[in-house]
């Protein structure tokens, strides 16, 4: 399910992040499905069990997964609802930045085209 590129510049804990965050988007991982163990998942990655505890940290605040105590963490039921919302936050953010270089000459093809790239 995960897997580290450990010779890429993106940290660890950010390739775990996105991996999440994939999983969520694509169903793999279900609402309130239980997540890896930090230990598990230290393991099976051959990654520090202090780096996994800094991606579940970051996925937990941005309210994707929570703790149960002694049980592990789970997936929220609205986890998806998140990233969805989060999508759509940057979408806009996107259009009032688009619209600010439009402002200031930048051609709608020049924009088109560091948007493909």
């Amino acid at each position: 399910m995960f897997t580290i590129d450990k010779l890429s510049r993106t940290p660890i804990y950010e390739q775990l992040i996105a991996q999440f965050e994939y999983g969520i988007l694509s169903g793999e991982i279900s609402p309130d499905g239980k997540l890896p163990s930090v230990r598990e998942l230290s393991q099976s990655l051959s990654v520090n069990p202090n780096t996994l505890q800094r991606a579940y940290a970051e996925i937990e605040r941005r309210g994707l997964c929570y703790s149960v105590p002694g049980s592990g963490r789970y997936l929220t039921k609205d986890a998806l609802l998140h990233l969805k919302s989060d999508a759509e936050q940057k979408m806009n953010e996107f259009a009032d930045l688009a619209s600010a270089l439009l402002e200031r000459g930048v051609t709608k093809d020049a924009l088109i085209n560091a948007v493909n790239a």
